[in-house]
């Protein structure tokens, strides 16, 4: 990783109308992880999820819209990749820590970055941070977050 991309996080957060229980869901379960997880145009088929310290998330990141799939195969891409996490920290309804394996970058070396999610009640309401490490440079770190936020509108769609 460059000494550009090192140490500054990218933060996003946002507050939903819904428990703290059903947000975390969202992030443990394979019924809630797929319901939301991959920008639009993709999917998460999940194979495992163990939500615990140390337990495995494995799933296919999937283009599954028309317009994505020819992009996908335009850029000379898989419509479809393998991904790696666990769970490196695990405070139930509260954060976890997802350290996922970037190693489906052509021509870049395998590293780890993490997600670390937050919780916070506020009333009827729950208030989630997200901080990303920063990818091996700029351009993909801007995509992560793109990527991220587009992701989150399904959830913005769903509690409103």
């Amino acid at each position: 990783m460059s000494e550009s991309a090192k140490g500054a996080k990218v933060v996003i957060e946002r507050t939903y109308r819904a428990s703290v229980e059903d947000v975390w869901a969202l992030w443990t379960t394979k019924d809630g992880f797929e319901s939301w997880w991959g920008p639009v145009g993709f999917r998460a088929d999940v194979h495992e999820i163990d939500p615990r310290v140390d337990g495995l998330l494995r799933y296919d990141m999937v283009a599954d819209s028309p317009e994505m799939i020819a992009e996908m195969k335009r850029m000379g891409a898989p419509v479809s990749h393998a991904t790696r996490s666990r769970f490196a920290e695990l405070t139930p309804r509260s954060r976890l820590v997802l350290r996922n394996v970037i190693d489906f970058l052509p021509g870049v070396a395998s590293y780890e970055a993490d997600i670390v999610v937050e919780l916070l009640p506020v009333g009827d309401r729950v208030r989630m941070v997200v901080t990303l490490d920063r990818m091996h440079d700029d351009t993909t770190t801007e995509m992560q977050k793109e990527g991220f936020t587009s992701q989150l509108r399904k959830l913005d769609s769903r509690f409103g």
